[in-house]
Formats: structure tokens, sequence, C-alpha cells
């Protein structure tokens, strides 16, 4: 089972669209992961129509619709592992501990907000993922996203993508 993980588009206020590079990715990803800060309803539309199976939680910068439409935490079992998706996690000092307590039934835990990759284990085996933004880098070198594979009840195969520079 192919995953697509992304977050932080904010669509159209810092990018006009997705790269083409991630709607193919859309269209190869079983189930792809929206993080929050869609910012407009029209991508999620578009995802919807688009994806095998979409994940998506609101964020903070998401209105009144996209809060209608969408949880602030989405959980979802694949091939026997449990997924979490938060917009949010606070600060990167403490993160392990915090989401090991927040989410003490859950194998894998997708974030935002940060634009900033992260791929670490808690100290419970919690697995953190966060796919960077690809459609603004804020301080990093390059717009990212993820990648991951799920083959017998295992996450493997994480990638971080960096895409090219927008021209």
């Amino acid at each position: 089972m192919r995953l697509l993980l992304i977050a932080d588009t904010h669509l159209p206020k810092r990018a006009k669209a997705l790269p083409e590079q991630v709607w193919r990715e859309v269209e190869r990803a079983d189930v792809v992961f929206h993080a929050g800060d869609w910012v407009e309803p029209p991508l999620l539309d578009e995802l919807e129509s688009r994806s095998a199976r979409l994940v998506g939680v609101f964020g903070n910068n998401d209105g009144e619709q996209l809060r209608r439409r969408l949880p602030e935490v989405a959980r979802v079992e694949l091939d026997g592992l449990r997924f979490a998706m938060v917009h949010e996690t606070g600060s990167a000092q403490g993160r392990e501990r915090r989401c090991d307590r927040d989410f003490p039934d859950t194998d894998v835990l997708v974030f935002g907000h940060s634009h900033i990759p992260w791929d670490s284990v808690t100290p419970a085996g919690l697995r953190l993922l966060n796919p960077g933004s690809p459609t603004d880098r804020r301080r990093q070198p390059r717009c990212t996203y993820q990648t991951a594979e799920i083959s017998g009840g295992t996450l493997g195969d994480v990638e971080l993508h960096r895409l090219p520079p927008r021209t």
C-alpha cells in the first residue's frame, strides 16, 4: 500500500496549485494524508475527486468551511497499523513525550504546521512524520512531501522528496 503525506499547502495564498510532481504521487497513492492548512476548500474538493482514499484534518489557517468538513484529529487503521493525524503537536522540544502521552494507541502520527520535515520514533515506539510543505518552504531549502509503503503491517520506505524550485 502506497502512502502520500502532505501538509501546509496554503492554497491559493502561498502557491496557485500543487506541483505536478505531487499530483503524479496522488495518482500513484492508495491513501493520501493531508495534515491541515489547506486554507481554501477547492484543494480538498480536488483531492477528494482524484485520490483513491483521502485522510485529512483542518489546520490553524483553515476557516469554517473546512472545519465543517474535516476533523481536528483523524484516525485510520491501514493493514493493522494505527495512524493518527493532527495539524499541530507543539514545539519540537518535548514533542516525543507529548505525543506518547496524547496518542498512546497509535503506531504512526502524521502532523504538519511547522513546514519542517520530521521523521523520528518516540521512546514508546510511535513513529512521528511531518512531510513539510509542497508549496511553502518557509525557512527550509526546498518544498517537500513524504511517501511511504505499508507491507505486511509494517511501515517502510519512508522517503522525503524535495521539490525543485518553482519557476
